[in-house]
């Protein structure tokens, strides 16, 4: 049989079982990172990842997930139907070897799918390990087949409950609540995030998602439908769509270089951060990896050699560095490759070497081309680059201020910061608290043995708006840099952060309960994402949750943080009651700030997390960029609660 034959069957043969089930249930993190809110979502990933790998090999073009009611989830797709007949290795039907195999799935078979999706390719048999109900329908062959399963195991042999012209799959799950203890509760945000960024990468399917937990005012469900034509330049423009642009085009490439598919998007704007986003078999590969490497070698080659040629270097009197020339980029790079090797903490780091030369030569060729065809956008590239350099030297300077007053170089820590006594950081925390008055009520109130206060004077920085050079010589920013001791990095990687010197392991923003405070709130995260996002990444960076109001009647008096708590506690108090409106921090004293915000037995503490970088990336640059009507449209949406899940 020819290999062009045989790449397009699927059949029971296709299927490769590779080891047991049992261990999922007892160690779930192993096999989807954790059993929190992100594990909870992986388990829609990994259902439609199956669907995506149809769509990949041209069988599928439509998909569709729901969230029902009772937060279980659907996924459909027209693609060819996992096979039903009888697996001669395992003596069962293959869709019960996908469904009850751990690693069993066509994606191992590289003459069922030359590439697919996901990282692990631990599949559905782990949702279905993880779910208190699966149930499988199956339309192939002229014929619907069907099997349910309970945590994993089969609670009949698969059969055929009728006749259908149609092909595809339908998966419906409910998530184990004995697994998933903190909540089973799907975000409706998250997982539309993640629909349409797999929209943008695999141009020319339909992905629709509905919520039939919720009605719009016309009385309809909740959903949307994302497709796109022309792939990544269209996800470049969503990026970018709260950004002034440089350039009006989308510089753009898709082909296939040494056998690997590659596909480039970039385009720049006149803001001063650079915005990387990179895949690999639609996996967002957040920690980077040969891919990347290949395009930052690939742009800064190609651009150096154009800039140099047309002597706008000339009158420079230092070198133009890397950096530079992804000052004000938002580029996407995706890639398909047929056996992944992944790194890193979170295994999200491509390390297949053959990758890189791929990736550097479609970008060189890419953008030579488009300098040549587009002089006039040549040039404005360059005089960008040119600015930038002339920015980082200055910012080198400052950034060099930043590291001599660093403690960990014996410059001494902010004379406002009030230290705690405890050396070891993992025990130890650091509050950023808004203004002196409440900064003072923070310092009474709290446990000077591991908690330590860093009093912030108004509001600091829009970094977003600010050149670097201008963000390192921010006397707050410094105190901020000097108190944590970490240190800022290289000239060549001018943010990264030596997380080894970290005093604290817990950095809690504490803020007043109003619009101003919800304000310096966003600053600060913004700072954090742009400049130290390896403290996000690593799990430091938390907000912490003052109460919104006090209920008092007689000796009683309970606090609530919200309108509704504030309502059923009166209630229950009954009668005539006594309510206090927290304005600010200040308003408390300092026994009433440390039993309901600072106390670890009683606070809430909201950890700030990165589950989507890109749609993150776009969130920040909307709040804090220049532009008001799409800022003004995404606060009336959240007015009720304006909270942003990052």
């Amino acid at each position: 049989m020819s290999k062009e034959v045989k790449m397009n069957t699927y059949s029971a043969d296709s299927i490769q079982a590779l080891e047991g089930i049992e261990h999922v249930r007892k160690r779930p993190s192993m096999y989807i990172g954790d059993v929190g809110v992100r594990g909870l979502h992986h388990l829609v990933y990994e259902v439609v990842d199956n669907s995506i790998d149809e769509a990949m090999g041209g069988h599928c073009d439509r998909i569709e997930v729901t969230i029902n009611e009772d937060n279980s989830i659907t996924t459909k797709d027209n693609g060819r139907g996992i096979p039903v007949d009888l697996h001669k290795k395992e003596g069962v039907s293959a869709l019960e070897v996908v469904m009850t195999k751990i690693g069993a799935g066509g994606k191992f078979d590289k003459d069922s799918y030359k590439v697919s999706g996901g990282l692990h390719g631990v599949g559905v048999s782990v949702v279905n390990a993880l779910s208190d109900n699966l149930k499988a329908t199956v339309y192939r062959d002229g014929k619907v087949w069907e099997q349910e399963y309970q945590r994993g195991k089969t609670l009949y042999p698969v059969k055929s409950v009728g006749e259908s012209d149609e092909t595809g799959t339908i998966v419906t799950f409910h998530p184990d609540a004995e697994i998933f203890t903190q909540t089973i509760e799907y975000s409706y945000d998250t997982l539309a995030n993640r629909m349409r960024e797999l929209a943008y990468l695999n141009k020319g399917i339909r992905i629709t998602i509905t919520d039939r937990r919720e009605k719009d005012e016309k009385g309809e469900f909740i959903s949307e439908t994302f497709y796109s034509e022309e792939g990544l330049k269209e996800f470049i423009r969503f990026l970018d769509g709260n950004r002034e642009p440089l350039i009006q085009n989308v510089i753009a490439m898709e082909g296939e270089k040494n056998d690997i598919p590659v596909e480039v998007a970039m385009v720049y704007n006149s803001s001063y951060t650079e915005n990387l986003h990179s895949y690999v078999n639609n996996i967002n590969t957040h920690e980077g990896g040969t891919h990347l490497s290949g395009f930052r070698r690939g742009l800064t080659t190609t651009l150096k050699k154009y800039a140099d040629s047309s002597g706008m270097l000339d009158k420079l009197k230092f070198e133009v560095s890397g950096d530079d020339f992804r000052e004000g980029l938002t580029a996407i790079v995706s890639v398909k490759v047929s056996e992944p090797q992944f790194e890193g903490q979170t295994k999200t780091k491509l390390g297949n070497r053959e990758v890189s030369a791929a990736v550097s030569q479609a970008v060189s060729e890419m953008l030579t081309d488009y300098l040549e065809e587009h002089p006039d956008d040549a040039k404005t590239i360059v005089q960008k680059v040119i600015l930038a350099a002339q920015a980082r030297h200055a910012a080198t300077k400052a950034r060099e201020m930043v590291q001599r007053k660093s403690v960990m170089t014996g410059g001494g820590l902010p004379g406002k910061l009030a230290d705690c006594s405890e050396q070891d950081p993992q025990k130890c925390e650091l509050f950023l608290v808004e203004g002196d008055s409440a900064g003072g009520t923070a310092k009474m109130g709290r446990d000077r043995n591991f908690q330590a206060i860093l009093p912030l004077r108004g509001k600091i920085l829009n970094v977003e708006k600010a050149m670097q050079h201008k963000v390192f010589e921010n006397e707050e920013i410094k105190n901020i840099y000097t108190a944590l001791g970490v240190t800022i990095g290289t000239e060549e990687d001018s943010k990264a952060l030596n997380l080894d010197k970290l005093r604290y392991h817990k950095i809690i923003i504490m803020c007043d309960a109003d619009v101003d405070g919800s304000h310096i709130e966003t600053l600060i995260l913004t700072f954090f994402f742009r400049y130290m996002r390896e403290l996000v990444e690593a799990g430091h960076v938390y907000i912490a949750t003052p109460p919104l109001y006090l209920v008092k009647k007689g000796s009683k008096k309970r606090y609530a943080w919200n309108e509704k708590e504030r309502d059923v506690i009166a209630e229950e108090f009954g009668g005539s009651v006594g309510i206090q409106r927290y304005k600010g921090l200040g308003e408390m004293n300092a026994e009433q700030l440390w039993d309901t915000t600072m106390n670890p037995e009683f606070r809430t503490l909201r950890q700030v997390t990165i589950d989507n970088g890109s749609e993150s990336d776009r969130i920040f640059s909307m709040l804090m960029g220049d532009e008001v009507p799409p800022r003004r449209e995404f606060i009336e949406k959240n007015a009720i609660y304006a909270n942003i899940d990052v």
